[in-house]
């Protein structure tokens, strides 16, 4: 299969790192021991275990014991959404109304069990109302989860502030930080927040491999029972290889961020730049703090997934929003949110900048785009 000659859709996923695959290696190659074994080879793989969980704890200033390995992001989420919610009489669960579905779908699970499940609106810019939540919390609500950073506009929430309101209430906070690890500054003891998720694969990490850092003041309940691993949350014998990678990948991440900020941020601002020079794109939350490489636009008249697949014959990869919706011809719900119309919601197309990509890629794109939008605007002319 020939590779894309430029890859935008860092969001969804991002090309594995070659020093993480050589981390990787040994422990896919050469060494077979169990880390709950105690003889030699155990030991080692207890080792190796023990510094990804090092590793990945320094990404979010954490401390390691509060680092619970997960199978990726969306187990993160469950665990801590129906690990806080599950044993406990029916609550109150807020969300807001922007969440991946990785958080949706719990949330929904939870209703069906009784839950009182709402969500808290955002303003036009994808940024939550904070008068809305503050009206919402009560001593019902056991747990407030908000994300770091949106998949689609990456658009900042305030963690900080939602933490204070939820701690006020005596409800806990979850963030979803998946997105914005690895892209920007993550500290979990500044965010004052309870459970953050996060997933390997969004900095240059391997699939299939997350966690969820919970703060020791918080009591959950396993939703995979097994040998006792991961302090009895998450039960079954950890993918050592990709906790591994895990790890190197949050190493790196967290000694090269600030030139990986300051790459994408340059590539991002030439981006926009060039986009308000092509008649009828619009830039979604553009002046709300975002993600320093993610930039959603609209193209007036042209469905978001059309423009896609336009873009892919010409082998440029982007989405036309989160990659667990696309193909479902369903406008983005964070969008419909926001209070864009249905019509211009169809249209969007997210653009996400990783370290390989340069200004001639960005270049490139815009060309694209501006030969898709001349094209579309003659289709429209009277013959």
């Amino acid at each position: 299969m020939m590779p894309m000659a430029i890859y935008l859709d860092h969001n969804a996923t991002t090309p594995l790192d070659s020093r993480v695959l050589d981390a990787m290696l040994p422990w896919l190659e050469g060494v077979h021991g169990n880390p709950s074994s105690i003889h030699r080879p155990g030991r080692a793989a207890r080792d190796a275990l023990d510094k990804a969980r090092a590793q990945v704890a320094a990404l979010v200033n954490a401390r390691p014991t509060e680092v619970v390995f997960t199978s990726g992001g969306t187990e993160a989420d469950n665990l801590a959404l129906k690990g806080v919610c599950h044993g406990k009489p029916g609550g109150r669960l807020l969300i807001s109304a922007i969440e991946h579905a990785a958080i949706m779908g719990p949330a929904g699970d939870l209703g069906r069990m009784g839950w009182q499940v709402e969500r808290v609106p955002v303003d036009g810019e994808c940024r939550l109302k904070h008068q809305a939540l503050q009206k919402l919390l009560d001593r019902k609500v056991r747990l407030v989860s908000v994300m770091l950073a949106n998949n689609e506009t990456g658009v900042l929430q305030d963690v900080q502030a939602v933490a204070a309101a939820a701690h006020g209430q005596d409800a806990l906070l979850h963030t979803d930080a998946i997105q914005a690890a690895g892209k920007l500054p993550v500290d979990f003891a500044a965010l004052e927040a309870d459970l953050l998720s996060l997933s390997a694969h969004k900095f240059g990490g391997p699939r299939g491999v997350g966690a969820l850092i919970v703060h020791r003041r918080v009591g959950l309940l396993a939703q995979i029972s097994g040998g006792g691993q991961e302090r009895g949350l998450r039960g079954g014998t950890e993918n050592l290889a990709g906790v591994v990678g895990f790890g190197a990948a949050a190493e790196l991440a967290q000694s090269e961020l600030q030139a990986r900020m300051r790459h994408m941020r340059r590539l991002r601002d030439a981006l926009e730049s060039g986009l308000h020079s092509i008649p009828g794109v619009h830039i979604f939350a553009q002046s709300a703090q975002r993600l320093p490489n993610t930039v959603q636009l609209g193209l007036a008249g042209i469905h978001g997934e059309a423009a896609v697949m336009e873009l892919d014959r010409h082998g440029i990869a982007v989405s036309s929003g989160s990659a667990c919706h696309s193909g479902s011809g369903q406008p983005s719900h964070v969008l419909l949110a926001m209070g864009v119309e249905e019509m211009q919601a169809r249209s969007a197309v997210r653009i996400s900048i990783g370290g390989g990509n340069s200004l001639e890629d960005i270049h490139e794109l815009l060309a694209a785009l501006k030969a898709l939008a001349a094209s579309h605007s003659e289709a429209l002319e009277p013959a």
